[in-house]
Parts: structure tokens; sequence; C-alpha cells
């Protein structure tokens, strides 16, 4: 059983390494809508965003459609994130299981807001007393559902509207998602392409979105009555930057109390993160409180917050 693991693993990674092999290039600053990109669970910053096949709450809607099918009750999740800058980025969603027809179906709504920013011209280079401002914001519908007991698809669309001060640019995306579970130690291999769509336009220029494959695992190395723990790896092929790698550890009590800590490799900032949540039982609902720090270097750091409530 151990060999068969050491395989497992093995053969996970170099899978993981073929796409920066084949493709690893650099296209930084190439696309548009950046804010896409930024994670908004702290449990899965608190793994290092290698999460793809680890989704298995409402957040699933973000990461990886596919994960919705693990939800077997409706989910509300709320995330609030601190950025440096003085940026705030927040998240709501709610996740409903379609008891009926089968599919988990999930609505979010993204909304970063960069705060007022200093006005500056080619003669007034200090500033000219006036401020402007500028938002980002997608409305999302997902769709999860098992095609066989072991292997499931999502499919989440998104409405994308950005403003700066007086202009805006609107457009949408699409995420597709699989993720199989093997059997073995809940162990799985997950893949999904995020925002896949048409060029966006503000004013006159067009730009591309932040499209994304990434592919990756999670298996439990520790498994008993009251504890569990999943390591989980994950790849990132980006159109406009390098090849990223992300690997992270959660550790669960009794699956009331978690410890995480993640680690980010090929990123200008923010390596390393840790965390941590409880999950309460209330009544007939649970309510579920996760909280993450990233170190952001040069940036100092930001922390995440993620509040959820399962009924």
């Amino acid at each position: 059983m151990r060999l068969q693991l050491r395989y497992l693993l093995a053969g996970l990674l170099l899978l993981m390494l073929i796409p920066g092999i084949i493709y690893g290039q650099a296209k930084v600053g190439t696309a548009g809508a950046q804010f896409l990109e930024i994670g908004i669970s702290a449990r899965a910053v608190g793994m290092g965003d290698a999460f793809v096949a680890v989704s298995d709450d409402a957040t699933a809607m973000y990461y990886n459609p596919a994960g919705l099918t693990q939800l077997y009750d409706r989910e509300v999740v709320v995330a609030a994130i601190d950025y440096p800058a003085d940026i705030q980025y927040g998240f709501a969603g709610i996740a409903y299981p379609l008891y009926r027809f089968g599919g988990v179906l999930g609505i979010g709504m993204y909304a970063l807001d960069a705060g007022d920013m200093q006005e500056t011209t080619y003669e007034y280079s200090e500033g000219t007393g006036r401020t402007f401002g500028a938002a980002s914001y997608a409305l999302a519908m997902s769709y999860g559902r098992n095609l066989t007991d072991r292997f499931s698809v999502g499919l989440t669309l998104k409405f994308i509207d950005e403003h700066y001060e007086d202009e805006r640019s609107s457009g949408w995306a699409a995420d597709v998602g699989t993720s199989y579970n093997t059997g073995f130690r809940n162990f799985k291999i997950s893949m999904v392409i995020t925002n896949f769509g048409p060029d966006m336009t503000f004013i006159s220029e067009s730009y591309p979105l932040p499209i994304n494959f990434r592919f990756g695992g999670a298996i439990d190395i520790v498994e008993g009555e009251h504890h569990r723990g999943t390591f989980s790896l994950e790849a990132q092929h980006p159109s406009d930057n390098l090849e990223k790698y992300n690997a992270g550890f959660e550790y669960s009590l009794d699956s009331h109390y978690f410890l995480r800590v993640g680690q980010r490799f090929q990123y200008d900032e923010g390596s390393f993160s840790a965390g941590g949540g409880i999950h309460v039982p209330f009544e007939s609902m649970e309510l579920q409180l996760d909280y993450a720090y990233q170190d952001y270097g040069l940036l100092t750091q930001a922390h995440r917050f993620t509040l959820g409530l399962k009924f």
C-alpha cells in the first residue's frame, strides 16, 4: 500500500511538471480583468492555493465547479480580503443542491474596490488635488453534476464589469472543470480551465482575459477516526505568465478544527501562507469560520476571512 501511494504521488508530480517543460513562457501584463485571479477562500489560500482537487464547498464555483457535486446541503459563503494598498475585495455566494433534478447550482458575486486614487497629469505630477476610483465586478452562475459515482464535471459562466472613473468595460467568461476520485484514500485528480472568453474592450483598446489551466491532485495521507490530513499539489499554466506550482496541507480534528499551511512556487510575491478554521454545529446548521495569512514580502501581508453556513 505504501509503495502504491509512492507511485501515485510520483506520477502526479511528473504530470504537473510537463506543462512547465513544454509551454513555459512569460507574457506578463498581456491580460486584463486581473481581479478574476484573486482567490476567494481563506481555506484555499491557507493551503497555498493548491485547491483545484480539494474543492468541496461553495467556493468550488471559483476553484473548480466540478467540486460542487460534493455538497449535500445548501451552503452560503461570504469572503472578505484585506489586500495591500487598501484594496478591498469580497465575494458572496450560495450553493444549492438540486435534489429533484440532480447536480448542484451555485450563484456568486465578486467585487473589488481599489478606493480613491490621486489624479496626476504631465503638468501636475504631484497631483491635481482630485481623486478618481476604480472597481471591478463579476456575477457568476455555476453548475456541477456527477456523470458517474467517481467522475464529475462543472461549468461556471461569468458576467464581468470593470469601472475606471467615467469609463467601463464589460464582457463574459466561462470556467470548465472536471474531477475524478480514484477511490484510494480519497485521492482525486482534477483540472479546470478558467476565464475562457472573448476579449474585452476598454475605450478603443481590446485586451484578453486571464485564461488559466489548472491541474492538480489531493490525497488523504492521514486517516483516522478523529484525524485527517490532506496533502495537495497543483500546477497552473496562465496565459499571461510562467507556469506556477502550489502545495498545501490541511489537518482536521473531528471535522471541526483545522490547521493549514501552504507554499507557492514561481510567484513574484506571496509564497508562504498559513491559516486555520473552526466549524461549529448550530441546531440543524453548521457555522464555518476560516482565516488565512499570506506573506507578500515587500508588499507586507494580506489577511482573508471566509464565513460559511450550511443548512
